[in-house]
Order: structure tokens, then C-alpha cells, then sequence
């Protein structure tokens, strides 16, 4: 059975009704700036931007890659066989056969 999609309605009355009850349970709802909370002492925390370790060797790929390019490039087309010439008998006024000819 497919699970039904959540709409935003019923999204907004599942966090309106955690919000109920985080406040009926004696809690209390700070207001915060925007951007304030990614700041630490009211600078940009970059000690998770992923600068702190040292460039990491790579593991040259080269050979998979041109093994993958030669799998995509077509293959030449095959040439088409040469059609072979045909024997055909022409025939006089009377229908009687004069002769044979060759036809491509």
C-alpha cells in the first residue's frame, strides 16, 4: 500500500500542535535574529567549513575512464552488402524470350 503524502496543512498543524505542547509542558520560545544562530561569538563558525584538513591525494581514475569512453564510441557501421545484379529476360511482341540481360 503507497503511504499517503503529507500535505503542508497537515504539516503546519503537526508543528502548531508540537509547539502547543512544548509550551503546555512550561517551555519558553526565545527570539532569535536571522544568522544569529550560525554565528559563534558573533563570528562565522569556520572551524566546520571543511578548511581545517590538508588536501587529500586523489586516486587517478584514467584508465577506468578511458575504458568507459571506448565503450560509448559507436561502432563503425557496417557496410551494407553490394546488391548483386539480376538476371532478367526480355521477351519480343509475341512473349517469346529473346534474351537475357543483367540488372543492378
Amino acid at each position: 500500500m503507497i503511504k499517503p503524502k503529507t500535505t503542508k496543512k497537515d504539516t503546519r498543524k503537526e508543528l502548531e500542535s508540537l509547539v502547543d505542547q512544548f509550551i503546555k509542558a512550561k517551555g519558553e520560545i526565545q527570539q532569535i535574529d536571522m544568522g544569529e544562530s550560525g554565528l559563534v561569538d558573533g563570528k562565522y563558525n569556520t572551524s566546520h567549513m571543511g578548511f581545517s584538513e590538508p588536501k587529500k591525494e586523489r586516486t587517478p581514475l584514467n584508465h577506468v575512464v578511458a575504458a568507459l569512453q571506448q565503450k560509448k564510441k559507436p561502432s563503425p557501421p557496417t557496410p551494407l552488402p553490394k546488391k548483386k545484379p539480376k538476371k532478367k529476360i526480355i521477351y519480343d511482341d509475341f512473349g517469346d524470350p529473346i534474351r537475357w540481360i543483367w540488372e543492378e
